[in-house]
Order: C-alpha cells, then sequence, then structure tokens
C-alpha cells in the first residue's frame, strides 16, 4: 500500500463448532470492525465461489457470488457489506432455494448493509449482482489509456472499504476466506487475479482460478488485458502488457533472489509463486501486495533498477500484511510498519549495506517530515490510531511506514539482529493465516521477547512509540558515509560550481538527497545550472522527477513548468500527486493552475485520487 485501510472482527476457527443461539464469552471478545456491516460473531463467510463475465462495452462486471458460510449462531440472517452493487437475486444452498434479502441505511464510505434471511442450518449463500459506474474499485480504461493503446484495460483496487463495490463480501481484514473463480472476458484479453494465474492467452476467454490460503477481502484482486508474461526464475515472473513486458523483467531481474532472500531471513515463502504485473499509469499507489500477483506503477520502471526498493515492500506483505494482518484498520502500522522493516532488510542482503544506510537515512527524513506536517503531539503519529467515522485511505500516512520500522529497529537495537530475527520469523509463524490487534501483538511481544525483564521493556519504551504521538529518545540514528558525501559537496558548490558535479552524484540515492538538500535560498540561475548539469527536467526516474519538481515549485523555477504539468498528468500515484499539488496552491496563481492541470489529467486518474486532490483544490 502501499501503499491504506479499515475493519471488522478477529476470528477464531475454533468458533465454527459453535451450536448455541447467545453468544459465548469468547464470541463476545471479538473485534469490532467499524468500518464493515458484517457480524462475524453470528454468520461469517469461509469460501467464495465467484462466477462473474467482464463487460467492456458497459463497463459492468456481473455474476454470482457463491459463499460458503459458517452460521456460527445459528440465527436467521447473515449481513454483508455492498457500495453501488445492484443486487438482482439471492438464494440459499447448492438447489438455490429463494430467499428475501434488504438493504440498510448507506453511510458515507460504508455503502448499505446486505441483510439476507438464512436458516440455522444454512451453509451457502449465493448472491447474483452486477457492478456500477460509481464501483471505486474499478478502473476502466480506454485502449489510449493503456501502454500500447490498442485495446481496453480493468482493474480492481479493494484496499481499505472498496473490494464491496465490486463484490458483495464481509469487507473486513480480520475476516478471511479462500476462493475459487471463474472469469469469462473478451477473447483477445487475458484475466489475472490475486491467485496463480495462467501464463497465456487461452482461445475462450474464459479463466479460472484458485486461491487456496484463506486471505481478507481488501487482497481480492482482478486484472483484464491484453497482458503478456516474462518469466524471471521458476516461480516468479512479470505480466504487463506487450510492449512493456521485456522493460519489467528486465526491471525485476533479481525479484527471484529478493524471493529468497526474505525466505533466509523470515522463514518460507507460502504463497507458492510470485509474479508481478505492471500496470497503466492511472494505478493510484506505487504497488499493492495481492497474493501471488503484486500490482505495480509503471513509475518504477526507471530502466536502471534502481527503484526496486518498491517491490521489495510489496514483496515483504507476503509476510506482514498477507500472511499475518490488522484485524482493523486502526492497527495498519502491524501490516506497514513490519513490511518496511522486512523491505529494508530485502535491500540489504540484495544491494549491500552502503545502499541500506542510504534508504535508512532516507527513510528518517520522511518520518521527520510527516511529523513536521502533522504536528507532534496530533493523534495522527500514533502507530494505533482511531480511523472510526473516517475513510481509512484520506488517514494514512507514512508515519505507520516509517515510525514502525524506527520502532522495529529500536527494538533490534535493544535485543541484537540475531534475537530479533528469530522473535519476528516466529511471530509470522505462530499468527500466519490470522488477523492480529495491535494489543495481540503487545501481548505476544511482551509474552514471547520481554519475557518479564523490566530493564529491557524500560529500554525499548514499546507503549510510548505505539500509543504517543511524539516520538520516543531511543530511536535510531542512521548514518551513511555515502550521504556525508554529498553533504560536503552541498556546502562548496556555489563557490566550485556545478560542472562536473554528475560524475560525483550518480545514484538514485545520492541524486535525491542531493535536491532535498539544495540551499533554501537558491536561485533561479542556479537551479538552471544544476538542470543543466544533471537534467533532472527532461530525465531522471519518477522519484527524481518528483523531488526536483518539489525544489523547482518552491523556487519558481520556470523552466520546469511544462515538465511538471505533464508528469502529474501522466501518473495516478495519489502520494505523489498531493505532494506536487499541495506546492502549487500555495498561492493563488498557482491554484488556477493547479485546477487546470486537475481537469486535464482528471481523465485518468484514479477515482480514490480524484476524491483525494478534491479536497486540495478547494
Amino acid at each position: 500500500m502501499k501503499s491504506k485501510f479499515y475493519l471488522i472482527a478477529f476470528l477464531v476457527l475454533a468458533w465454527s463448532c459453535q451450536k448455541k443461539e447467545t453468544l459465548s464469552k469468547e464470541q463476545e471478545k471479538t473485534v469490532k470492525d467499524t468500518h464493515s456491516y458484517a457480524k462475524p460473531e453470528a454468520a461469517v463467510v469461509k469460501h467464495l465461489d465467484l462466477d462473474i463475465a467482464v463487460d467492456f462495452d458497459t463497463q459492468v462486471i456481473s455474476g454470482k457470488a457463491s459463499w460458503t458460510i459458517d452460521n456460527i449462531s445459528k440465527g436467521k440472517e447473515i449481513i454483508f457489506d455492498e457500495n453501488t452493487l445492484n443486487i438482482t437475486k439471492v438464494t440459499l444452498g447448492d438447489d438455490e432455494q429463494p430467499t428475501s434479502f434488504k438493504l440498510g441505511t448507506e453511510i458515507e464510505f460504508h455503502g448499505k448493509p446486505l441483510q439476507i434471511a438464512i436458516k440455522p442450518n444454512t451453509s451457502k449463500v449465493n448472491i447474483y449482482y452486477h457492478t456500477t459506474k460509481d464501483a471505486v474499485a474499478l478502473q476502466w480504461l480506454k485502449p489510449e489509456q493503456t501502454a500500447d493503446k490498442k485495446h481496453p484495460f480493468l482493474f480492481s483496487q479493494g484496499e481499505s472499504v472498496w473490494s464491496r463495490t465490486w463484490i458483495p463480501c464481509q469487507d473486513s481484514p480480520g475476516i478471511r476466506f479462500t476462493y475459487n473463480a471463474k472469469v469469462t472476458v473478451p477473447k483477445n484479453l487475458m484475466a489475472v487475479m490475486s491467485a496463480v494465474n495462467p501464463q497465456q492467452k487461452n482461445d475462450t476467454g474464459v479463466y479460472t482460478f484458485k486461491q487456496d490460503k484463506a486471505i481478507p477481502s481488501y487482497l481480492m484482486a482482478i486484472a483484464v488485458g491484453d497482458l503478456a508474461f516474462q518469466s524471471i526464475d521458476q516461480r516468479t515472473g512479470v505480466y504487463a502488457e506487450p510492449s512493456v513486458v521485456g522493460k519489467a523483467a528486465y526491471e525485476f531481474a533479481e525479484l527471484g533472489n529478493m524471493v529468497n532472500a526474505a525466505e533466509k531471513l523470515f522463514g518460507p515463502y507460502r504463497w507458492s509463486r510470485y509474479d508481478v504485473l505492471v500496470l497503466p499509469p492511472s494505478f493510484p499507489y506505487g504497488g499493492m501486495e495481492n497474493p501471488n500477483l503484486t500490482f505495480l506503477t509503471p513509475g518504477v520502471l526507471a530502466g536502471d533498477r534502481s527503484l526496486t526498493s518498491l517491490l521489495a515492500h510489496e514483496l515483504g506483505h507476503s509476510w506482514s500484511g498477507n500472511l499475518v494482518t490488522n484485524a482493523t484498520w486502526d492497527d495498519v502500522w502491524l501490516n506497514e510498519g513490519f513490511t518496511t522493516y522486512v523491505e529494508h532488510r530485502i535491500g540489504e542482503a540484495i544491494f549491500g549495506e552502503k545502499e541500506a544506510k542510504m534508504q535508512d537515512v532516507l527513510s528518517r527524513k520522511l518520518l521527520a517530515d510527516n511529523m513536521t506536517d502533522y504536528g507532534a503531539n496530533n493523534p495522527s503519529t500514533q502507530l494505533k490510531v482511531n480511523v472510526d467515522g473516517k475513510n481509512p485511505d484520506e488517514s494514512l500516512s507514512d508515519i505507520p511506514y516509517e515510525k514502525g520500522y524506527a520502532f522495529l529497529q529500536a527494538v533490534e537495537n535493544a535485543v541484537g539482529r540475531e534475537k530479533f530475527d528469530a522473535f519476528i520469523t516466529e511471530y509470522f509463524n505462530s499468527h500466519a493465516f490470522q488477523s492480529i490487534t495491535t494489543e495481540d501483538f503487545l501481548k505476544y511481544f511482551n509474552t514471547h521477547l520481554i519475557k518479564g525483564d523490566q530493564a529491557l521493556a524500560d529500554k525499548i519504551k514499546a507503549e510510548d512509540w505505539i500509543y504517543k504521538s511524539d516520538i520516543p529518545g531511543n530511536i535510531t540514528t542512521p548514518v551513511s558515509e555515502d550521504f556525508n558525501a554529498i553533504d560536503a559537496i552541498q556546502q562548496t558548490w556555489r563557490q566550485n560550481g556545478v560542472k562536473g558535479l554528475s560524475q560525483k552524484i550518480k545514484s538514485t540515492n545520492e541524486k535525491q538527497h542531493f535536491i532535498d538538500y539544495l540551499p533554501s535560498d537558491i536561485t533561479a540561475k542556479e537551479m538552471a545550472d544544476i538542470d543543466a548539469e544533471f537534467n533532472f527536467t527532461k530525465g531522471g526516474n519518477f522519484v527524481i522527477k518528483r523531488q526536483w519538481f518539489v525544489q523547482a515549485l518552491r523556487h519558481q523555477y520556470k523552466p520546469a513548468y511544462p515538465a511538471i504539468e505533464q508528469f502529474m498528468i501522466a501518473t495516478s500515484r495519489t502520494g505523489s500527486l498531493q505532494t506536487l499539488y499541495k506546492e502549487i496552491v500555495k498561492t493563488p496563481e498557482g491554484k488556477f493552475w493547479a485546477k487546470q492541470i486537475f481537469e486535464k489529467a482528471k481523465p485518468g486518474y484514479h477515482l480514490t485520487t480524484v476524491q483525494d486532490l478534491q479536497k486540495t483544490l478547494k
């Protein structure tokens, strides 16, 4: 999620044998997900058989979602989440006995509760439905919006509360299920899902999928387009449009090695294959960790393999997030903080200690910038947050990623890497395919790592990290000798000139650090000289362009403005766009320009991106 999130019940599988009408004490302990209408303590889904057709002419997905359920309470109702769906019929059992259903009152971001009448012995609920044009999870692209500009494209983005806009489901990260799917698409296109996928098109346009690992609903994903596949090794590969797949395979040449490195660090990869799908530019995030098939922005294709840390992050979710999941979106740091830690460790194993130190310094700067933006006393800077009544997507920042990572580094520093690695590995193993709360983690942490050692607990300050809004004093301070060299250059280039600096500042990390710390009083002439030396405006990868454009806007370096506008039209990565739009709207004339850019770019932006940016442009 990189990559957002929100909520319902922590399930204990043993409840499935519960026969009583009244709730047991264990059932009453169920964590309530305030972003879901479902009542899993009474009746919960266990498996989905999905049979759908994708129609690009009408931009509609239609079909049947057959849910195997556990009617724990032996009650007369099961509740699903739906948002903007058209529910046409509901039946019960394999013999499809008709039953009644009703939709409750709509709440913003939540949609409506789908209340279905069942019987005490009901084990299957069949929901016939079709999507509508308001499905936030679905992005329908015209051929001209794709790389090859020949065929339309469809992709989904379910995190955090949007899967209910394309499948009626119990849409909470605390509820897990397996699924089989049959997907019918135009014969010249190919379907892929968050499961083990076909590697070439067939002649029928009908594709079948099986996900035998229990996942939460936000990890349900689908993409349909003119796709090609290229293998990296025996269990990894790349999907993309034909003109892109070769570039992607080159960029991700280390993919198999990354999986191997992660396994050596934190235990076996549990999802059989690990493939990636490079999407068109309208994808709103850097990446999305859909099981078996990570969805990626094309912005990661730098041509020099310099942005693969994003891939390491999404791979890391195969352990933290997909394997062990936050039970509610209040606990999202359990997903993102742990994954950021795993990402950095994979990067260190693959690219070496020097690269890792640079990434750590960049990470700390990002944390510091976020803390400054929010203010040190803002409850949004806590790891455990309260997103009740909010759109979980809008509440997401870099805090759960970077503060969560800093906390885990502080733990590692306190106990030693060897001991901490063993702890994390066992944590993943003991909670595999479970959804947990922050409190569940703390209980495990105190039992299996602290073990009653008060001195160690006082040294780590876990509850301060998690429940307080500031940064505890035991945060580690990373040092990069490579960045120190850049800092020295930063002190002298004004006197010595910029000629030749591009031969000393070469890597993406080094360029980013140099750009980020340009003098606050830099002149337009100096910006032009630097641009002439490095070609930042016209060249560079996605990250370098974004950071350079921030400086160009701050210092009114107008030769970069046409490139900035084009950049903002060509991508839909919400976080990066927000960074640039927020800079532009600081002046009245800038705000006018920002609105012009937005209107041009809006057709290519994802709906969640549009909704987010509209608030900035008000």
